[in-house]
């Protein structure tokens, strides 16, 4: 399915009296001149949670971005404009319906410092699902094995044995539903002990979420569900807030406007994490315009991270179509990007987005499951999309920080690209790869040893696999090795996965690559590098 990407044209919009004929509505932000603190008082706004949280990340407690948008400013615009929705406290904006003679009369006002057109469509990073079994019925052995080892992959069991479940950690979930999360057998656990602290319909504005798309629910499931005794995410013990934002699974959602929205309450009611499955593209425009600052959900992530929140976003689903790369916001430098790779072949699903930014900046950022086993309305089901793998790394991240719950929401996200098992070779299908819990357990983390030779003979290059570690006849048989070459720019002209089934798996030409270039190679934890 087409994830389509909404970007954000920013300029302001200037008219002059001929050509504000009357038009069809549309939809705007109407940003303003200045704040005025008021009787603004952070300790009566925000959650505790969320003072502590600034706090710890040495963030001022009283900022003015917080400061909420004059009443007087939403009341004049409201006089002129055919209907207004969501204000931004962050951006001091105010989300409006107009005509173009609204838009021109309201952009007179003194204190309107620009206007900018609400783009729109967004869609959720998730593809089909299939193999349905109603709660109760068995598994199929298919199902059962990877139901396993879509937690298994990350080590969770590393994580579990250790009594690490996410307890503490808050994780805020921004999607287009959530039916039957309030009776689903899946989430009885975190029911009984009261773990769904908030929840907020930003379409309606109400709190009821327990409608419209089940997609929440299957994402849900993959951060914190546990089936008949089997977890289906890591953060089995975490606590919840739970925002619809979209309005659908398959038709274009809602506008950006309740992305923001969302994540503005969820900075007010104390989140750590913030997990989005959804990406906002649009054919209109090009994989050029992805550079992480101008859709305005993307500068929304980078304003949540700036208040402490780690923020994990689906790379999308445009992988194996004519847009390829992955939408906004996991463009953004301060979200935490996340692949797909394939149960089957163990690297890259062909669906999932690749990177890198159009500024050159590695993406994604680590990579998980792009096909999982997920509670749905009524039954078990496999679903396929980065909409999957985003939260089963966002349950990781839940666990990975409470190892860790000085560590800042940037020191977390350094060191869950550190976890990757790929780390330090990086791509731009993979990134640093699977997250491994060993990474945060002391003692478990065990020393890397070489696993291969890089041999030089002249101009020529060959890797060499240890024949004393590894059986290619038999158990060790197509693992993968990884390489790349990157440019003395420091991005990447080109990168391969191989199978390996021969000890002399690699030979190259170093008149082949250009000077300055380096070739990185990376085989079963051990990478090298030689630079020319």
């Amino acid at each position: 399915m087409r994830i389509s990407l909404l970007l954000l044209l920013v300029f302001t919009l200037h008219f002059s009296p001929s050509s504000h004929a009357q038009s069809s509505l549309k939809k705007y932000w109407v940003f303003f001149t200045d704040k005025e603190q008021g009787s603004f008082d952070p300790y009566q706004y925000f959650d505790v949670k969320a003072i502590e949280r600034r706090l710890k990340s040495d963030i001022p407690v009283n900022d003015k971005s917080d400061w909420p948008v004059r009443s007087s400013y939403i009341e004049n615009v409201r006089n002129i404009a055919s209907s207004t929705s969501h204000s931004s406290r962050w951006f001091n904006a105010l989300g409006i319906t107009a005509t173009e003679d609204e838009v021109f009369e309201i952009h007179q006002l003194s204190f309107v410092k620009a206007i900018e057109p609400m783009m729109t469509y967004s869609y959720p990073a998730s593809i089909v699902k299939q193999k349905k079994k109603a709660y109760g019925d068995d598994l199929s052995d298919y199902q059962m094995k990877l139901l396993k080892k879509q937690t298994a992959r990350m080590e969770g069991d590393v994580f579990h044995d250790e009594n690490i479940k996410g307890q503490g950690i808050r994780i805020a979930i921004f999607d287009a539903g959530f039916p039957t999360v309030d009776v689903n057998p899946a989430f009885e656990h975190i029911r009984s002990a009261n773990r769904i602290l908030k929840t907020r319909d930003f379409l309606t504005n109400r709190e009821n979420v327990y409608k419209n798309s089940a997609h929440g629910c299957n994402v849900l499931s993959c951060i914190a569900g546990i089936i008949n005794g089997q977890r289906i995410g890591l953060a089995t013990e975490a606590e919840f807030l739970l925002a619809r934002t979209e309005s659908g699974l398959f038709e274009p959602f809602s506008e950006e406007e309740n992305w923001l929205a969302a994540t503005e309450w969820a900075d007010k009611n104390g989140a750590d994490i913030i997990n989005s499955s959804l990406g906002y593209t649009n054919n209109r425009y090009f994989p050029s315009d992805m550079d992480g600052k101008k859709s305005l959900v993307a500068r929304a992530a980078n304003m949540a991270a700036k208040k402490g929140i780690l923020i994990l976003n689906a790379a999308g689903n445009d992988g194996a179509d004519e847009w390829k790369y992955q939408g906004t916001p996991a463009d953004a430098d301060s979200v935490l990007s996340i692949g797909g790779i394939d149960f089957g072949t163990d690297f890259h699903i062909s669906f999932s987005s690749f990177g890198p930014t159009s500024d050159k900046r590695m993406k994604p950022n680590i990579c998980a499951f792009g096909v999982a086993v997920v509670a749905g309305k009524k039954r078990m089901e496999i679903a396929y999309g980065t909409s999957f793998s985003s939260p089963l790394a966002a349950g990781f991240a839940a666990c990975a920080w409470q190892t860790d719950r000085n560590a800042t929401n940037m020191e977390m996200f350094k060191k869950l690209e550190q976890s990757g098992e790929l780390y330090p070779y990086f791509d731009y299908a993979h990134g640093y790869g699977v997250p491994q819990a060993s990474f945060f357990i002391p003692g478990k983390n065990e020393d890397i040893k070489p696993t291969f030779e890089l041999k030089t003979s002249g101009i020529n290059l060959s890797v060499e696999i240890d024949k004393e570690q590894f059986d290619l006849e038999g158990e060790d048989a197509g693992a993968l090795l990884f390489y790349h070459i990157e440019n003395d720019q420091g991005y990447l002209d080109k990168y391969f996965v191989v199978s390996v089934h021969q000890y002399s798996v690699l030979q190259f030409d170093a008149s082949d690559f250009k000077r300055g270039s380096t070739l990185r190679i990376h085989f079963k934890g051990y990478t090298t590098s030689h630079a020319f």
